[in-house]
């Protein structure tokens, strides 16, 4: 999703630093500190627009929320309404989730989040993708032992890629839907906006969660 450039975005991200990182390596183990309790701690990286970031919130006061995002524009949106719920277990990272163990230390993160990341259908760009064994290293990295990877998606080829990947690496699964809408096991899921979109017109969507194995 590539949203046009809001020129209110950068003014509104520099005017909130309260809500907003904008350099978080300086926050590298210290994240709880962001929070008004210290409670396990959930990531999702690319959150668009952050319908699913913000009803998760929402949803379990008992646990922190960072929503990471490249998009200065999405970012921006997604401040927006956190300026008027000011949910207390809500923080907000304008960065690279290329960068995660640069922003995050060890076992920092209890659940990570990618949903309907860019699929880069092109076998020459496979390495961009968020579940290429690069970025897996990475989620290894900063995911606590006990932590999980739910991972999202409308994409079939991704969604085989992505399995195929995690398989390789190691990984074991404690959930796949190849229909998430229509699984019977499913009883509490979030959505994203572009989810009810999708989903809405009959389209699929395909759901995993896996661990690292320690």
């Amino acid at each position: 999703m590539r949203l046009r450039n809001k020129p209110w975005a950068k003014p509104l991200i520099n005017a909130n630093p309260e809500y907003i990182m904008v350099t978080p390596t300086d926050m590298q183990g210290k994240w709880q500190d962001r929070f008004e309790k210290s409670q396990p701690l959930s990531l999702e990286v690319g959150s668009g627009k952050g319908q699913f970031i913000i009803e998760m919130a929402k949803a379990y006061p008992e646990r922190n929320f960072i929503a990471l995002e490249l998009q200065e524009a999405a970012i921006g949106i997604i401040l927006k309404k956190q300026l008027e719920l000011k949910l207390p277990n809500l923080q907000l990272i304008l960065g690279d989730g290329a960068n995660l163990t640069e922003y995050f230390a060890p076992a920092e993160i209890a659940a990570l989040y990618l949903n309907f990341s860019d699929p880069w259908p092109k076998t020459r760009h496979e390495k961009r993708r968020l579940t290429y064994r690069d970025f897996l290293a990475q989620y290894e990295s900063i995911l606590d032992p006990d932590g999980e990877l739910q991972f999202k998606t409308d994409n079939q080829g991704l969604f085989e890629f992505s399995l195929v990947s995690m398989n390789n690496y190691g990984m074991a699964f404690d959930f796949v839907a190849l229909d998430l809408h229509k699984d019977a096991r499913v009883t509490d899921n979030i959505e994203t906006e572009y989810e009810q979109k999708f989903a809405s017109k009959g389209g699929r969507i395909y759901e995993l969660v896996a661990h690292f194995k320690r």
